[in-house]
């Protein structure tokens, strides 16, 4: 996953302070070792490693934070503080245009992910704010990006506009605009020709290109997994076509952090969305102050409770919960609840947005085809078993037919069924706890369930109306 190996260093560094009643500057000192070589690791520019350990052990060697109560705590509120700031102190919304048409250009080098990306955002954009998008392919140099980006557009029913390769792309642009006008359509999401590497040839078809789209927006996709080498890049794009904001790729795979942490503090080109994986649905907006929380392994609520209230029905959610807390629980209810989860993602990414989780899971793996093996178990089961589990739990004939059917050992089904008999026990001793019991044990008490699908939350799609 993003920032891991940061992530470890970052949080072994704070370690050294962290707890502590009583700090020297011997402390912070050792501390700040640790943090400029993980940073360094991490590809993070120097000169922004420079400043950022500057800034923290000013901050930290502070005779408020020496003497005063907790400085351990307060050292990495510092540490969180400084890095929220590296990456943009807020979270940077798109511009949008809502009383006519909105117009987007997606630029960046060839292998980025741009045109993958340029789906993803016209499918937020489309659920959050009900708007009507156009994907216009403008890449005449590789034939293979327009059938892909017709492809994306078939997957996600978004019209795709495309010439071909043999028109110009400012007549192809000049083009779609008046398409779009004529058909409904009120976004406008250019995806544009990259190369290996900047050349003179490409900057200016895209100067051509922004003077006659006239972008309310020109976001540049990086690969994350470039490292401070993004800096460079962004600096060239930026240079020539005012680069609005910027769009990081491939933070699921093994990202060192360098991109994220430098880009913005050296070009000032803000971070806007990140590509959490190859799903068309997995594009979400930037938030610094959520990512330098996830960094220091505190978790990650608010995005949890916004993937939550995205991805589940309220009405489904309530339905069963109702069903556990009744005892009538099945393997039915089973099926549904995993369907839930995997529409949220994948279940090591979830575990780590929940404080203190990531910590528990630095030496475990995940195994996410553990889910599918279940989902087999339980389709090879008749429906009446589905319905009633004492079916199965009483007969070992019927869970050797399982098994067989599904590919399993028995053992897989036998755990099938302890899992869903500990679930049912601990909804029922739940049930049975007064709201004081509850509120001792249950650190989430007090809570309120997010609402689902009924109305989003400022901003969740990270846009300025």
């Amino acid at each position: 996953m993003a920032f891991d190996n940061l992530s470890d260093r970052m949080q072994m560094a704070l370690r050294r302070v962290r707890g502590k009643g009583r700090l020297t500057e011997n402390d912070i000192e050792e501390m700040m070792k640790e943090v400029r070589l993980s940073l360094l690791e991490a590809d993070v520019n120097f000169k922004v490693v420079k400043s950022f350990t500057k800034e923290v052990k000013e901050k930290a060697l502070g005779e408020k934070i020496l003497k005063g109560l907790n400085p351990g705590q307060q050292v990495v509120k510092i540490v969180n503080d400084e890095l929220t700031k590296l990456m943009g102190e807020k979270t940077a919304l798109l511009e949008l245009n809502l009383t006519g048409i909105t117009k987007i250009m997606m630029v960046g080098l060839q292998g980025a992910g741009k045109t993958t990306t340029a789906g993803k955002l016209a499918n937020l954009v489309r659920k959050t704010n009900n708007l009507k998008p156009l994907l216009v392919a403008l890449d005449i140099y590789r034939p293979a990006a327009i059938e892909q980006l017709k492809t994306i557009g078939q997957q996600l029913d978004i019209d795709v506009f495309e010439l071909g390769i043999f028109v110009k792309p400012s007549v192809i642009i000049a083009k779609a605009m008046v398409y779009a006008e004529q058909n409904g359509h009120n976004l406008i999401i250019a995806d544009t020709a990259g190369r290996l590497h900047i050349d003179e040839k490409m900057m200016q078809e895209l100067v051509e290109v922004k003077e006659i789209l006239k972008p309310h927006e020109i976001l540049l996709t990086v690969d994350s997994m470039t490292g401070q080498d993004a800096v460079t890049v962004a600096s060239s794009f930026n240079e020539q076509l005012s680069v609005t904001g910027a769009i990081l790729t491939k933070l699921d795979g093994d990202t060192r952090g360098g991109a994220a942490l430098s880009l913005r503090q050296v070009t000032q080109i803000p971070i806007k969305y990140m590509g959490m994986g190859e799903k068309l649905d997995q594009l979400e907006v930037f938030h610094p102050e959520r990512m330098a929380s996830r960094i220091l392994g505190m978790g990650d609520v608010m995005t949890l409770v916004d993937k939550v209230t995205d991805n589940l029905d309220e009405d489904d959610m309530m339905s069963l919960m109702e069903k556990m807390m009744s005892g009538n629980y099945n393997y039915n209810d089973f099926l549904k609840q995993l369907k839930m989860i995997k529409k949220m993602g994948s279940l090591g990414g979830i575990m780590k947005l929940i404080p203190g989780v990531s910590k528990m899971m630095k030496n475990s793996n995940i195994d996410e085809k553990q889910l599918v093996y279940i989902e087999v178990i339980i389709n090879s089961m008749t429906k009446e078993e589905r319905k009633k589990p004492d079916l199965i739990a009483k007969s070992s004939s019927r869970r050797k037919r399982i098994a067989s059917g599904s590919g399993r050992k028995v053992s897989d089904v036998n755990k099938l069924i302890q899992n869903l008999d500990q679930q049912k026990m601990m909804m029922k001793r739940m049930g049975s706890m007064n709201p004081q019991q509850m509120a001792s044990g249950n650190p989430l008490s007090g809570m309120t369930a997010p609402k689902a699908k009924k109305g989003k939350g400022k901003n969740r799609g990270g846009f300025r109306r």
